[in-house]
């Protein structure tokens, strides 16, 4: 069901960092020794080796902590462009979100935290949801509530009242599409992966809670990512 969808035989993985061994005689963007991310989707991250097209790729710097850059090219770039592009929002004002343990959750969290923006933040409720709470507050969440909370009758009333005469649009948003829709514009994409470099260099942006897994043991990778309540993300190192 995914909007991207390879022919298969493919290589999976739209995320990873990787460094450039070594450059073609007409590469002017990329030099030996440098750190890279994903500039799209389906680039396929999961293998040791790969001969790309130069822009394919971004330039991270090599001094961003390796599991941040490892998992720079879709989460945190999602929230920023969410924040950024849809209201002008202020020092003061309060988003909401739902999946706020998400890798997308924690990123919008943080990056707002740096704004000054207030984060109401919806979670299913789970057993651990106490320490849930406390790491998400932790990354800067004013409120954790569970969805369970956002169907009581008082909560509806609040949002019939302030809502729904308040001009309320719904808008999809896929990041993949904002990149391809900017791909003759690289100097804004290149602009935003800076800013977001920039913020986990500062310690104001971490990346998301997570489990280092050996590239062989990609299958158990898979199988724990797709248990109950799981807010880790598997990190395959090659």
């Amino acid at each position: 069901t995914y909007a991207i969808l390879p022919e298969l035989p493919a290589v999976g993985g739209n995320e990873g960092v990787g460094q450039v061994l070594k450059v073609g005689s007409q590469v002017t963007s990329l030099r030996a020794g440098d750190w890279v991310i994903p500039q799209d989707a389906g680039l396929g991250t999961w293998r040791t080796e790969a001969v790309l097209n130069e822009r394919t790729l971004a330039a991270v710097p090599s001094d961003v902590p390796l599991l941040c850059a490892a998992s720079l090219s879709v989460n945190p770039c999602t929230a920023f462009r969410m924040l950024s592009d849809f209201e002008n929002l202020q020092p003061g004002d309060c988003v909401i979100q739902n999946a706020a343990n998400s890798g997308v959750g924690q990123a919008v969290i943080q990056i707002a935290a740096t704004r000054g923006i207030h984060t109401i933040n919806i979670v299913r409720d789970r057993p651990d949801l106490h320490k849930l709470t406390e790491r998400l507050k932790s990354l800067g969440a004013d409120h954790v509530i569970t969805e369970d909370t956002l169907r009581k009758p008082e909560m509806k009333e609040l949002f019939k009242s302030a809502l729904i005469f308040k001009d309320v649009k719904l808008r999809g948003f896929w990041v993949t599409q904002w990149k391809r829709d900017h791909a003759h514009d690289r100097e804004k994409v290149q602009a935003m992966i800076s800013a977001l470099c920039q913020l986990f260099l500062q310690g104001k942006l971490s990346a998301p809670a997570s489990t280092e897994v050996p590239f062989r043991d990609y299958q158990t990778a898979v199988q724990d990512s797709m248990k109950p309540f799981v807010s880790a993300k598997q990190i395959l190192v090659m």
